[in-house]
């Protein structure tokens, strides 16, 4: 395994006979993973990418606020919609 430098963040490692993979520890805290964690592993453009769940909904979060108005809070949105819906059931 290489040796992984705080800027570098890369290794090779080996995938076992029952198709096991070790995360290396530091690249386990660089994304926040710990025991139990949920792991999406997906491929795309013929790469495994591997994110945490965690991960994923914050860069969704990041993407939503493009639509949102500062002070607005989307869940109140969200309420006051499903209201008005009702009254129309």
């Amino acid at each position: 395994m290489d040796v992984l430098e705080p800027q570098n963040l890369s290794t090779r490692i080996h995938i076992s006979e029952k198709g096991r993979v070790v995360i290396p520890a530091a690249i386990r805290e660089a994304l926040g993973m710990t025991v139990g964690s949920s792991l999406d592993l997906r491929v795309v453009d013929g790469e495994l990418r591997i994110t945490t769940i965690r991960s994923r909904i914050l860069r969704a979060q990041e993407r939503a606020k493009r639509y949102v108005q500062p002070g607005t809070l989307v869940s109140d949105e969200l309420s006051a919609e499903r209201r008005e819906a009702a009254k129309h059931e």
